[in-house]
């Protein structure tokens, strides 16, 4: 692939599925969804059935050392076109020396698959990972933001013939957040649940597979504070004290953080009256996802915002013990719904 080319998931999958093979595949970073599936896609499909037992190697970083790795890739198929070496884990590699003399020329006929996970390679290897861009793939794997999650969740579901409405998913969004492998496995579950006539999945679907109940969610709490429905969000709130697995104030912190951070940068937009202009200042993938942040600048002072951001903040370190020696999570939270609809 050409250095200039913007390397995406999507980009090398269309490659690998054209099979368009590059020698190197170096995958990197916090997400370990992307490198799972490059990586699953090159160990089924690159080979036939027959040419793996002894064109295939898969090797853990933390049983090898680099150079034991490239003595493996230097090795010439047998009565096949090319082998496929893929270390997982690569992380725990100490000493890439070998690696990084290897990538300078690697072997035509090997597809050599890097996986280094929980992080980025460490940028001061900046010669390397060029390299690796001059002769292979470098992918970094970047954690989903949060508000994309949805949209995530909306395409997944589509490609398997399936629909579901926005609060359906935002609401899984919100309770699952943005570990892919997890999210997807939920996904998974719910389609198998779907009727070959009715694959729509709704938010008696989600309550029913996932366990998210469709009226006490984080999905409805941030709803009942963004338009101040007090009665609303305290039931919610105790419904939550009394079912502590059902959810807990360490999932709606960063719920509610996002939503005011985001409000209080609304209110800087350059048409803040417009639901379009909103949603542009704020990126988000449609007018109708602005909808909240117009009601919110309605009810919320930009003062308000500000101080509401301090307190949630306050409270995160409370609920971590920091000043804290006795107060329960229910009562913290409470405390700041209270703060915030007073």
């Amino acid at each position: 692939m050409a250095e200039t080319k913007n390397v995406t998931f999507d980009s090398i999958m269309h490659d690998l599925e054209a099979r368009k093979y590059a020698p190197v595949y170096c995958l990197h970073g916090e997400e370990s969804y992307y490198i799972d599936k490059i990586c699953d896609y090159i160990a089924e499909h690159v080979l036939l059935p027959d040419e793996r037992d002894f064109n295939q190697t898969i090797l853990f970083g933390s049983d090898v050392s680099a150079s034991q790795v490239v003595d493996i890739a230097r090795r010439y198929p047998m009565m096949a076109e090319r082998q496929v070496v893929i270390v997982k884990e690569a992380q725990n590699i100490k000493q890439t020396e070998a690696l990084e003399k290897y990538m300078k020329q690697p072997q035509r006929s090997t597809i050599l698959v890097i996986c280094h996970k929980n992080g980025k390679i460490d940028g001061r290897k900046r010669e390397y990972l060029k390299t690796i861009q001059q002769v292979g793939v470098l992918f970094e794997s970047q954690k989903m933001k949060d508000y994309k999650l949805p949209e995530f969740i909306e395409n997944y579901l589509k490609r398997r013939n399936a629909s579901i409405d926005n609060k359906s998913a935002q609401l899984i969004a919100d309770a699952i957040g943005s570990d892919l492998s997890r999210l997807t496995s939920e996904l998974d579950k719910v389609l198998i649940s779907l009727p070959e006539k009715d694959r729509r999945v709704t938010s008696q679907v989600v309550e029913d597979q996932i366990g998210i109940s469709k009226d006490f969610n984080g999905f409805e709490l941030r709803d009942a504070i963004v338009n101040r429905n007090v009665f609303k969000a305290n039931q919610i709130i105790n419904y939550f004290d009394k079912n502590p697995k059902a959810g807990s104030i360490y999932s709606f912190l960063p719920l509610l953080f996002n939503y005011f951070q985001n409000l209080l940068i609304a209110y800087y937009a350059p048409q803040k009256t417009s639901q379009e202009g909103v949603a542009q200042w704020l990126e988000l993938r449609s007018p109708w996802a602005a909808k909240d942040y117009m009601t919110g600048m309605r009810n919320y002072t930009g003062m308000k915002v500000m101080q509401i951001i301090g307190r949630i903040r306050e409270i995160d370190a409370k609920s971590k013990g920091l000043d804290n020696p006795n107060t329960p999570p229910g009562e913290l939270m409470k405390e700041l719904i209270f703060y915030i609809l007073h």
